[in-house]
């Protein structure tokens, strides 16, 4: 099986040309915190520290506070269905 040899080593050619480093930090792990109130985040609720600042994220997005940017203009389609 000669070619899949072949195919290996040219694809693995290609995937170390596009390693980038990322540990660019000096060694230093950058700390987080909870993006709604800022403590340290939790591992069970991460990226939160609790599941109170998790379930007031998703209630800011339910509610429409967060809103992602766009140049569609909305729907009008009013309910006439």
């Amino acid at each position: 099986m000669p070619a899949r040899n072949d195919e290996k080593e040219i694809a693995t050619g290609i995937m170390t040309d596009r390693v980038i480093n990322l540990s660019d930090s000096g060694g230093r792990r950058r700390t987080r915190k909870c993006p709604i109130c800022g403590r340290s985040p939790e591992p069970a609720h991460v990226p939160f520290c609790s599941r109170r600042c998790a379930d007031e994220d998703l209630r800011r997005w339910l509610s429409g506070e967060y809103r992602i940017p766009s140049e569609e203009a909305p729907d009008s389609d009013s309910g006439a269905g």
